[in-house]
């Protein structure tokens, strides 16, 4: 489906933003292609949501914010999220700012590369041309088309052969002020026998009409292993989009860690493709839905290599007159051999006006393959409301009590600490 574009930007405001960041020429052109096929490119075609009225494009790419001096000078929503005094490698970036970076000489010693985008452009722009939009097409869809005109920030990780990063590498990316956008790109390339975890936090402040347009592209190499942890805690008046897609080579692993914990309406589409021989992917996503937002989210993996082995569990708590879509897909193509994928979607409801749909979907063209799915969709029963209540407990502390308890067995095997307890503090922010 098309939508017709009323854009408050044009190709002189591109190519001057491209400019004044000494970005390559071939960047720049394909910033231009983008923005002639966000004309002719329709909405991506989602399950059971109609996203022609949502705000797509009403936005000014290139509001800056500015450049912190440190840490003190970031703002107290970035500090709620993360203690900047612990955490040695990050990024944070405000609109089209970039008003934090700090990496520690151990990493540089190593080889990695951990640089936001335009400075990667400008320093590694062969490296960063080999891979940049070539997982995810910038002509897809309308959406992916706008991402990659008016990109205005992001992170570039790159990881050499053999090396292991002890320790996660974090972003920060905050949305304020009215008609703002917030479009990064983060690329992260995980050469053979290494091993990386990436995480990042999305949140806003004041302001309206805001809009957030992210893509997320990772390479695992051979036998590379990479973690990626995402919270996002944007405000209703924020609508956010984001694409993010892997491609795994042999007896690679990736592992994504995704908390949807936006009060605003939300399209995610999270694809892994376990291209290589003995190649793995694991993803945990869990969402919670309040007021009147709409969400919908994929989880999708395709297997081409043979022996390779997926597992994807979502689940989601509806509150209010909110409305959830979980897709997830595992397709195993023809010669994917030995392949293995499982999914489990469970969604609950805790009231008569929210709404949820689970949609299992399983393509196979291979006959020597296991796959297999679960899916749940209810409502909370009110005899064991009243039995926590009987005990003494409010309705609401209740209701809280059973929602932590569905979430638990999916946060309680997040590996990592830090990105366990920033997906718990998201939770209680939004159970109030």
């Amino acid at each position: 489906m098309s939508v017709e574009m009323q854009l408050r930007f044009d190709r002189e405001a591109i190519t001057e933003y491209s400019k004044a960041n000494q970005e390559p020429a071939w960047f720049l052109e394909k910033r231009l292609s983008a923005l002639e096929a966000a004309g002719k490119l329709g909405l991506p075609v989602l399950e059971k949501t109609k996203i022609d009225k949502w705000n797509i494009e009403q936005f000014l790419p290139f509001q800056t914010s500015g450049k912190a001096a440190g840490k003190a000078e970031l703002d107290d929503v970035v500090k709620a999220q993360i203690d900047v005094d612990a955490v040695k490698n990050l990024l944070v970036q405000k609109n089209a700012s970039i008003v934090y970076h700090a990496t520690t000489e151990e990493l540089a010693k190593q080889g990695v590369i951990f640089t936001d985008l335009a400075t990667a452009l400008r320093e590694h722009g062969d490296l960063v041309q080999k891979y940049l939009l070539n997982v995810v097409k910038y002509d897809e869809h309308k959406l992916t088309a706008l991402h990659t005109a008016v990109v205005n920030g992001g992170v570039f990780l790159y990881v050499p052969k053999n090396v292991v990063v002890e320790v996660p590498l974090q972003a920060v990316f905050e949305v304020a002020g009215e008609d703002a956008l917030l479009c990064p790109h983060v690329l992260i390339v995980a050469e053979a026998h290494s091993k990386v975890t990436y995480v990042d936090t999305y949140v806003s402040i004041e302001g309206v009409n805001m809009v957030a347009n992210s893509i997320v592209e990772v390479y695992v190499g051979p036998g590379a292993s990479v973690q990626v942890a995402s919270v996002r805690s944007l405000s209703e008046n924020v609508h956010d989009y984001t694409f993010r897609r892997a491609v795994v080579d042999r007896d690679g692993h990736m592992e994504w860690i995704l908390g949807e914990m936006n009060d605003g309406n939300t399209v995610a589409n999270n694809t892994t493709v376990l291209k290589g021989n003995g190649s793995r992917a694991n993803t945990k996503t869990v969402s919670i839905g309040t007021g009147t937002q709409r969400q919908n989210l994929t989880s999708q993996v395709q297997h081409i290599g043979t022996h390779s082995e997926s597992d994807m569990v979502s689940k989601a708590v509806m509150t209010g007159e909110a409305v959830s879509i979980l897709n997830g897909i595992t397709k195993i193509e023809k010669g994917a051999e030995k392949a293995n994928g499982e999914q489990a979607e469970n969604i609950l409801m805790l009231s008569e006006k929210a709404r949820g749909d689970a949609n299992p979907i399983l393509l196979i063209d291979e006959d020597d393959v296991k796959a297999g799915h679960a899916a749940s969709v209810g409502r909370v029963s009110e005899e064991s409301l009243y039995y926590l209540m009987s005990r003494g407990i409010t309705r609401q502390e209740a209701e809280r009590l059973i929602i932590l308890g569905f979430l638990d067995p999916v946060v309680a095997e997040i590996p990592i600490e830090e990105v366990k307890n920033r997906l718990r503090q998201a939770l209680e922010r939004k159970l109030g």
